[in-house]
């Protein structure tokens, strides 16, 4: 174990602190802006529990419109109503901790604040950090066992995340949702088949969104205009302000509007309905060793960004906050502070009529490139 010193600390400093270090957790954590409880979110926080023989669980629901033709005249409707097509989504949950110790009661009095502020804000960080990896993971269709950067999960002396109990609920991305862009075309996601010719342009944008409409992925209502957004890595951005008819559409009509409502902030633009969002996290391969990236030798370095519209990802928040200890060890000589969550998530899936009856991914697409 390591250690750290830790100062004394009043009664009514610890709770000022507690707020202190939820309040940086929100600042660090990326998808804060696309949380909420409602269906007009990407993320949608549930917040209410199912009991069942295993434990508690939380519960979303899926209804699919109705596809009936409808009642001619005054022919009789009476047994001929047509039934709401809806299903189930069940999260599964569980607890994830870390914390921190002091060295001992020498060091607690050689560097009281430091640690504490040390303690608050890499807690908080550690929260925000492994929450957004997670989302994005699943999000992504890729298992724990792996960092975003595509290199493999290094645990040491804590825990393996593929022991959580969501951890087997991550699929990967459903076939009509999964898409390669290759030679200025989509195709299907494979990413045995990506090369340096997987490169994101302006005419991706449009018919990326062309396809979310056209397989039903309920774009956000905000402020009453239909958005989608659009997750990508930083490269995949730059690479997309090197197609000349990218450049153009943003000087000629780029969205500069709605900036109040907190999922604009920090994108990087906006245009014809698609909020672009950059992230360092987005899923690729770059620290993936050579043979186990993409392409057909595993050589090619890629990235999957993600088009996300309404319940893109299931959140279970049921402790609403992180819980914090702050407590003694080692009788009492050592400080020790703790943060815990109780929390799941899961893709939304769903038998997609678009698909012929299919099961598809619900509010999201996945595309491939190079990196």
């Amino acid at each position: 174990m390591g250690y750290t010193p830790l100062g004394a600390q009043l009664p009514e400093q610890q709770k000022a602190w507690s707020k202190d270090a939820i309040r940086v957790f929100r600042e660090n954590f990326f998808f804060a802006k696309f949380m909420g409880t409602g269906e007009n979110n990407i993320v949608q926080t549930i917040k209410e529990l199912k009991r069942t023989a295993s434990g508690d669980r939380a519960m979303i629901g899926l209804v699919q419109n109705m596809r009936g033709s409808g009642i001619v005249g005054d022919n009789d409707i009476d047994g001929r109503r047509e039934t709401l097509e809806s299903s189930w989504l069940e999260v599964h949950t569980d607890q994830l901790r870390n914390g921190v110790s002091s060295k001992g009661r020498v060091d607690d009095q050689r560097s009281v604040f430091d640690f504490r502020t040390q303690a608050r804000d890499q807690l908080a960080y550690w929260r925000a950090k492994i929450q957004e990896e997670l989302m994005i993971l699943t999000a992504s269709g890729i298992s724990y066992q792996y960092n975003t950067d595509g290199s493999l999960r290094t645990i040491g002396a804590q825990d393996d995340p593929r022991g959580l109990a969501f951890a087997a609920d991550v699929v990967a991305p459903s076939s009509g949702r999964h898409f390669n862009f290759t030679s200025g075309a989509f195709v299907a996601g494979d990413t045995t088949a990506i090369s340096s010719s997987s490169v994101p342009t302006y005419g991706m944008i449009v018919d990326a969104m062309a396809q979310a409409r056209t397989v039903g992925i309920k774009p956000l209502n905000i402020g009453g205009k239909d958005h989608y957004v659009y997750l990508c890595h930083p490269k995949t951005f730059a690479r997309l302000k090197k197609d000349s008819d990218f450049r153009t559409a943003v000087i000629t009509g780029g969205d500069r509007g709605m900036t109040k409502n907190p999922i604009f902030d920090g994108s990087t633009i906006t245009m014809d309905g698609l909020i672009i969002h950059t992230n360092n996290r987005v899923f690729n391969t770059a620290g993936a060793a050579s043979g186990s990236k993409w392409g057909a030798t595993g050589t090619v370095d890629g990235t999957r960004s993600l088009l996300m519209g309404c319940q893109a990802l299931a959140h279970a928040d049921l402790w609403n906050a992180a819980q914090w200890y702050e407590g003694k060890e080692d009788d009492d000589a050592k400080n020790v502070i703790s943060i815990a969550m109780y929390f799941g998530m899961r893709k939304p899936q769903f038998t997609s009529r678009a698909d012929g009856d299919t099961v598809q991914d619900f509010g999201l697409m996945a595309i491939n490139l190079a990196l």
